[in-house]
């Protein structure tokens, strides 16, 4: 089965729900300066989520460039991926809306969990029909940052009530360590060529 539609379609569900994130930013009715002030809070959870999907999209195109075949599995596993980033806009609208309330805020850590397990299945999924010794199983390796994200927001999503800034800071905190990109594709990437 050949990758390149799988590919393609996620890039054009990712620039949908990219798209559906910044329409859910309400533009102000007044021109002066003060307007925007309201508005800081609804950019910042914006340009967290906006972030998020850049991650796992940048992350999906590097993953995918060490993918040699894939299956009928993989497509569901990708679907299930794309069903939790899917929801990154309701949560991120919902939050706002709720000036960054417990629950609210636990649901969007809950969506960013399923979206990392979503992802951790995915890349088992793509290993099972490539060798050990294959670009993608010497990429992957163990994943260290993969699970440490998953616990954190395990962590997370339960401290958004007792303090919901903190399970913010903790949503940050795994975005900013997945900013830098991903050394183990791009060195093995890079050998190759």
């Amino acid at each position: 089965m050949n990758k390149a539609r799988l590919e393609a379609f996620t890039d054009g569900v990712i620039a949908v729900i990219i798209t559906v994130l910044v329409l859910e930013m309400k533009v102000p009715h007044d021109a002066g300066p003060g307007a925007l002030a309201p508005l800081a809070p609804v950019f910042a959870s914006y340009v967290l989520s906006f972030v998020f999907v850049g991650i796992y999209w940048a992350n999906h195109h590097h993953l995918f460039h060490a993918v040699h075949r894939v299956k009928g599995s993989i497509l569901w596993a990708n679907l299930h991926l794309l069903f939790w980033l899917s929801l990154v806009p309701f949560v991120t609208g919902w939050m706002d809306e709720n000036h960054f309330a417990a629950l609210p805020v636990a649901a969007y850590g809950v969506v960013l969990l399923g979206a990392a397990i979503a992802y951790t299945i995915l890349t088992r999924a793509l290993l099972s029909v490539h060798d050990r010794e294959s670009l993608l199983a010497r990429a992957l390796g163990r994943d260290a940052k993969g699970w440490m994200s998953l616990a954190l927001y395990l962590c997370a999503v339960p401290l958004a009530f007792v303090q919901p800034m903190i399970s913010c800071g903790i949503y940050v905190l795994v975005a900013a360590i997945w900013l830098a990109p991903d050394p183990r594709f791009e060195k093995l990437l890079g050998d190759k060529a």
